[in-house]
């Protein structure tokens, strides 16, 4: 009896290719659902007729241009509910949209999945906006990993705690404002006062295996500054950059801190040690503000309402330390004082939910003291844990000295003080010059941890 003649490859390959198609349209529902508009008020658009959960993205369907043109579609995102009303804001802005246009849930199983976000080593090095999308014109991330920005909260007592001290390159943080590998820092500072250029100094100084940079609601111009002139091609080569700037919708500012952040984590999680730079967590903030405000929620303090502050620790928790021996995200949120008040309600609640923070001058920057960082007023929370007792008597030391002189600052310029009656405000007088430049240091000059310590025993005359 002879053998069964072989299956003919190419019959197999057909065979495979339809059992493929038939896979995918099993999935497909037996219906479409879809909704329609009934009311567009400044940003915010009114559907019915649709169920959607809140945070799922739909697309609403736009007429076409010219009549042999195909019909577009807009993105939005469910952003509140009242009663059968839906309540969605778009992610860029529509022209066209006609009063009934048709609402599609987007996703699988009718629209209840969440929107999916590229992640992975693939973008390194790219600058993607808050949607996922290049803005560098270096291809397509079609290929790329995905996975939703949602993320199941760290247990607390999982975490690792912060032990080590990172080197951030700035000799004023390594040597008198040490900061922990997973800690969350908060820059505070007015405009134009330096904050770029010192996040620019640490992303390319500090030793991190990935840099992720979330550029929220800055302008436009300051995007390509940062990238090119403050980034420079080195930290861009570790580093990935979601850029939203001002002239996106709040939404996709929104998405583009919460994007960034899921960067860092998807890194952290596969056991790097991360540095995430935010900038700047206010803009944030204003962005939650003009969608709840958009929605009808009442505003409660100097014109934010309450969810603002319920999104902040939601979004800053996310960083820091994964289990112990596992990854580590140590992030930097700048926080925008407007008029220099260090008691915006935006920067009175980040200081409450963070590890520590840095305040910049706008007198020392405007006498040409950079970095302008104000060191009496700046604290790292997590420095005592990190540090041992030789370093943190001679910071401790150091703060004593440049305080005590700064005092009696009138006293000396207007030539009332007289050597010899107080041996501690001798002393800072005498040295205060060294202590000035100690806290100076140029854009590009890295000052790495040993050398600031050092440096900073020498300035006080190598006593602990």
């Amino acid at each position: 009896m002879s053998a069964p003649a072989p299956a003919n490859p190419h019959h197999r390959r057909w065979q495979q290719s339809l059992q493929r198609v038939r896979t995918r349209v099993e999935r497909v529902p037996p219906f479409r659902a879809s909704g329609r508009v009934v009311r567009a008020t400044g940003m915010v658009i009114e559907a019915i007729g649709l169920q959607a959960p809140l945070g799922s993205a739909c697309r609403i369907e736009l007429p076409a241009p010219y009549r042999h043109e195909a019909t577009r579609h807009a993105e939005a995102q469910v952003v509140g509910f009242a009663g059968e009303k839906l309540f969605l804001m778009p992610l860029a802005e529509i022209t066209g949209l006609l009063p009934g246009a048709r609402v599609f849930p987007l996703g699988e199983e009718g629209g209840n999945g969440a929107r999916r976000f590229p992640l992975g080593e693939a973008l390194l090095g790219r600058v993607v906006d808050g949607n996922g999308e290049p803005l560098d014109g270096r291809g397509p991330l079609d290929e790329v990993p995905r996975a939703t920005l949602q993320t199941p909260p760290l247990n607390p007592l999982s975490r690792a705690p912060i032990e080590g001290q990172i080197d951030v390159g700035i000799r004023a943080i390594n040597a008198l404002l040490s900061v922990g590998r997973g800690q969350r820092m908060g820059l505070f500072a007015g405009s134009g006062v330096g904050k770029s250029v010192l996040l620019g100094m640490m992303a390319r100084f500090t030793r991190a295996d990935v840099i992720v940079v979330g550029l929220i609601g800055e302008r436009g111009r300051e995007v390509q500054d940062f990238i090119d002139n403050i980034l420079g091609e080195e930290g861009r080569r570790r580093a990935v950059v979601v850029a939203a700037p001002a002239d996106t919708s709040p939404l996709q500012r929104l998405q583009g801190a919460a994007y960034a952040t899921r960067l860092a984590e998807g890194f952290r999680d596969e056991g790097r040690d991360v540095l995430l730079i935010m900038d700047s967590l206010t803009r944030y903030a204003m962005a939650q503000r003009e969608i709840a405000l958009a929605i009808g929620e009442p505003p409660a303090t100097k014109g934010y309402p309450p969810s603002v502050f319920a999104k902040l620790p939601s979004l800053v928790e996310r960083a820091g330390n994964a289990a112990r021996g596992g990854g580590s995200i140590t992030a930097f949120y700048t926080v925008l004082t407007e008029g220099d008040d260090q008691q915006d309600p935006i920067a009175d609640s980040a200081r409450a939910i963070l590890d520590g923070h840095i305040v910049l001058s706008r007198e020392l920057a405007e006498a040409g003291h950079y970095p302008a960082i104000d060191i009496e007023a700046s604290i790292s929370r997590a420095m005592t844990a990190i540090v041992d007792d030789g370093q943190l008597q001679l910071a401790q030391r150091f703060k004593r000295l440049f305080s005590r002189y700064q005092r009696n600052r009138d006293l000396i310029s207007v030539g009332a003080y007289s050597p010899g009656h107080d041996p501690q405000l001798d002393e800072a007088v005498q040295r205060y010059p060294e202590l000035e430049a100690f806290l100076q240091q140029h854009i590009d000059d890295s000052a790495p941890l040993a050398a600031s310590h050092q440096g900073l025993a020498s300035v006080l005359g190598g006593t602990r």
